[in-house]
């Protein structure tokens, strides 16, 4: 299996009331979907498009932390400004997703309010335009426990699988599997990524070429359950 992953130039600023799916197939131009390609789109131009923006009122930092306590259902973690905490999503992240990179000025993003939901219009809307079956990823970037630098993960998924579960298959010297699972979804997002720069205004990208399994999973499919969580 090889690979093709192609950046969707040219989307440009996204406002309130903008349909995505409208914008991806402007960008794209002649570049035709085909059959089981995915898109990924950075939730940024989402949450823009569906109004999860707020705008600063008085001390910066202090809204900030305020926006951040509204957005979460616990706080996981504190050391300074940062707050590790956990959204109403299930995702566990820094400053519950809200964002102040690559929006207007005196403004914040907030992730969308159903990534997944976001995730399957935007499907549903390109396969009615294309005429063919293709994914769907909306994507943010997080840090992880005990390892350095971000990348980025599917918080939305329509139209591809978002957990491989390998145990009880075999691996290539014929031992039985017991633990494994492939956070698949994660790993597109994380490719995409590479195309994408966030400092390059390219919020999308094109993976053409995967043939691994394509059940239709969810982004809450990628949340450890608390009970498997030995750091909470």
């Amino acid at each position: 299996m090889s690979l093709e992953i192609t950046p969707i130039e040219g989307i440009g600023a996204v406002a309130q009331g903008d349909e995505i799916s409208d914008l991806l197939i402007e960008a794209l131009g002649s570049y035709e979907l085909e059959n089981n390609d995915i898109v990924v789109v950075t939730h940024k131009i989402v949450s823009k498009a569906e109004g999860a923006v707020v705008v600063i009122e008085g001390d910066e930092e202090a809204f900030k932390r305020d926006i951040v306590e509204s957005q979460s259902v616990s706080i996981v973690r504190r050391r300074g400004d940062l707050i590790i905490a956990e959204t109403k999503h299930g995702f566990v992240c820094a400053n519950a997703g809200v964002d102040r990179s690559n929006t207007a000025e005196g403004t914040m993003v907030l992730l969308p309010e159903d990534p997944d939901r976001s995730a399957h219009r935007i499907r549903v809307r390109l396969q009615n335009h294309y005429g063919v079956e293709v994914g769907v990823i909306v994507s943010d970037t997080f840090g992880r426990p005990f390892r350095r630098g971000l990348t980025d993960v599917a918080i939305g998924i329509s139209g591809v699988t978002g957990v491989a579960d390998l145990k009880g298959t075999v691996d290539w010297s014929g031992r039985e599997l017991e633990v494994t699972e492939i956070a698949v979804a994660d790993e597109l997002a994380a490719a995409a990524d590479l195309v994408m720069g966030k400092a390059d205004g390219i919020p999308a990208a094109v993976i053409r070429g995967w043939i691994g399994p394509r059940a239709d999973g969810k982004g809450r499919d990628l949340i450890r359950p608390v009970e498997e969580d030995l750091f909470r």
